[in-house]
């Protein structure tokens, strides 16, 4: 497992009542123990928001709050717990993801949603709805994300947890990789920029998952260990440059197989590698947690909604589908 994360800069850490629900990766690609897919914020143990918050919603920041639903308040918001941290900066892919000590029953679902009341201020079509972490029990999870496309970069976001707490983030500028693992080449567009890097992914039988990935963190150094997913010993080492993508263990990440290999041949264990020149730390430099990472032509399948942040998997009607509240508009 991994051992030493001291080393590098992690966003978001685990509290303990996630940590307790932690198991063993399943096996795809390079693991560690380094992500739940529910990541609780270092500066936000639990929902309850600081006095200089609740001060700056009285001022008229974005966000002002509205009537509060009919129906009671859920006393398990008491307890939950915000993957985004107030103030923070997200990538346009971050999905607000909220967890619960305990699962929600289904009778109880649509006034938490009603209550998790979320405002932008541009205004969005979105939606609740509940997620089977990897790491949970069902019910433990719910998300929001906009409808059809990803939020739009600058929009200003209001999370309410009823009267237990605000989370004000912003959504930056947009950047979205591309993982074309038949071509062995990921594209990376920036706003209006774009460039083209060599990777290598995942080999014959280890291959990397397809679909959309949201940046979870992202660490500098991160000790991978095969015997964490079932591998035996086949690699155990430290690996840099290291942008946590799934719950299950996938990272983009430096590998010095792909000085020789990127470009030309899929040969990880099931993470994207980029070369040792400095390509693996640029793109480490430029990524943010809430950026948004697309793999296709890989012979895996699409990587579950709970597994990270993969909620863009689903289409709308799926989302909804697991929705309590139905749909809504946050301006």
């Amino acid at each position: 497992m991994h051992v030493d994360r001291s080393a590098g800069r992690t966003v978001g850490r685990l509290g303990a009542a996630v940590a307790a629900c932690i198991a063993l990766l399943s096996a795809v690609g390079c693991s560690t123990d380094a992500g739940t897919g529910v990541r609780v914020a270092a500066d936000a143990p639990d929902a309850r928001g600081s006095a200089a918050t609740a001060a700056k919603d009285k001022g008229g920041n974005h966000g002002g709050a509205r009537p509060a639903p009919s129906m009671p308040e859920p006393a398990v918001l008491a307890q939950a717990r915000v993957n985004i941290s107030d103030g923070q900066t997200v990538g346009v892919g971050m999905p607000i993801s909220v967890t619960f000590s305990r699962p929600v029953l289904a009778a109880e679902r649509k006034a938490v949603e009603s209550w998790l009341r979320v405002q932008t201020s541009s205004g969005t079509t979105g939606a609740w709805s509940w997620l089977k972490d990897q790491n949970l029990l069902d019910g433990q999870r719910v998300d929001f994300r906009p409808g059809t496309a990803y939020w739009k970069p600058g929009a200003k976001v209001t999370l309410r947890l009823g009267s237990h707490g605000v989370r004000h983030f912003t959504v930056g500028r947009s950047l979205v990789a591309t993982v074309d693992a038949s071509r062995h080449e990921m594209t990376v567009r920036t706003g209006g920029a774009t460039q083209r890097i060599p990777v290598t992914t995942g080999q014959p039988g280890m291959d990397t998952w397809n679909g959309t990935m949201v940046v979870m963190d992202k660490q500098s150094k991160v000790l991978m260990d095969s015997r964490t997913v079932g591998l035996g010993a086949e690699y155990r080492g430290d690996y840099f440059w290291a942008v946590h993508l799934t719950t299950s263990g996938t990272y983009v990440h430096q590998n010095p197989r792909a000085d020789t290999e990127a470009g030309h041949r899929n040969v990880t264990h099931g993470c994207v590698g980029l070369a040792t020149d400095g390509t693996a730390k640029r793109f480490y430099d430029q990524v943010r947690v809430g950026d948004v990472v697309t793999v296709t032509g890989s012979d895996k399948a699409t990587v579950a909604a709970g597994n990270g942040y993969g909620d863009w998997n689903l289409t709308w009607k799926q989302w909804l589908e697991h929705s309590a509240a139905g749909e809504t508009t946050t301006a």
